[in-house]
């Protein structure tokens, strides 16, 4: 989708957090029967980050990247507007994004949860970007934080060898047409495949003891379960037509494109993507053997890697993509512009 802009909008600045422990292929090869080199010939993932510590949870993650972000930018916290926390793992099954808020004291901004799985970032990205196209706000925090680690049977080798926790954010800020960074998206849902990867909520038959009369049934929500080769074939066959559409909707051609920034999901993923695009591996922004896949926090926390490490210049088009749970997935394409 073209965006038909009577206002613009860019990514001011990035941030990231990941927890302190580090657990590499050898340290979960003594949890389950695995080896370095099966994961990493399968994956292409080394390590990842987990949140172990009991006294912090996703909201110390996503202040931190936030208040990242927002030092980069010579932003105060009351310059915020609204907040946007991409994620599906909050620490408050009613939302965390207030927690968020009040954690940064950004007291002004309207907060709420956007839950999208890996494809969340892209939503809250394309979300935040209408609310300053349609001049509702002007300065919006967008987050993508996720511990799936509080989610995962540390006893299927299948999933847990495959995530790692981390929290990235972005700032998008209204601007003038002629500056707008945020050129077009293209996003896509498809449910009856919703089964292909989830946290399963599983009810089980419950009735109260001091009123015989009232019959309650509750449950649970359980562990992640992934149907990988599905999943694969999901993201190589539908991401690469998603990027297609949204490029060519802006009439711009792949090899025209400085940087595929895809979830960092599986490195085979992301070549074979890559190739189907006709999109040279030396394009492909990836530090998926550091962290594996942080679900809603992959794409910012690689993409602020990137800008860290001066990798992204003024001016260079970064077609990013997420893809996952729903399942859903989609596109959106920037022009990284600096300040």
């Amino acid at each position: 989708m073209i965006l038909s802009i009577p206002q613009g909008a860019r990514i001011l600045a990035t941030g990231s957090a990941v927890p302190d422990l580090c657990i590499n292929n050898q340290h979960l090869s003594q949890i389950v029967e695995t080896s370095d080199d099966w994961i990493v010939n399968r994956t292409g993932i080394k390590e990842r980050r987990i949140l172990a510590d009991k006294e912090k949870s996703i909201i110390d993650l996503a202040s931190s990247a936030s208040m990242n972000a927002l030092q980069k930018a010579s932003m105060k916290p009351l310059d915020i507007d609204l907040i946007i926390l991409a994620t599906s793992s909050p620490n408050d099954l009613f939302g965390s994004a207030g927690q968020l808020q009040a954690s940064i004291g950004a007291h002004k901004a309207i907060a709420f949860d956007l839950t999208a799985a890996c494809s969340g970032f892209v939503l809250a990205i394309v979300t935040a970007t209408q609310f300053i196209q349609n001049g509702s706000y002007n300065n919006i925090l967008v987050v993508g934080a996720d511990v799936l680690s509080k989610w995962i049977n540390w006893t299927d080798r299948s999933t847990c060898i495959l995530f790692g926790d981390a929290a990235g954010a972005a700032i998008v800020q209204s601007c003038s047409q002629e500056d707008n960074g945020i050129l077009g998206f293209q996003l896509n849902t498809d449910g009856k495949k919703a089964y292909q990867l989830s946290i399963p909520y599983e009810q089980n038959n419950y009735k109260t003891i001091n009123n015989k009369t009232l019959k309650i049934v509750q449950g649970q929500f359980k562990h992640i379960v992934m149907n990988g080769k599905e999943v694969y074939k999901f993201a190589v066959s539908h991401v690469p037509v998603s990027i297609l559409q949204c490029l060519n909707s802006l009439n711009i051609l792949p090899k025209d494109i400085h940087w595929l920034l895809l979830h960092q999901a599986n490195e085979r993923i992301l070549h074979a993507v890559a190739n189907r695009l006709s999109i040279s591996p030396n394009k492909i922004i990836s530090n998926l053997s550091k962290y594996g896949n942080t679900s809603a926090a992959s794409i910012p926390l690689a993409l602020d890697e990137a800008l860290n490490s001066q990798k992204i210049a003024n001016n260079d088009i970064i077609v990013i993509s997420g893809f996952g749970a729903g399942l859903t997935w989609g596109t959106v394409v920037i022009k990284w512009k600096c300040k």
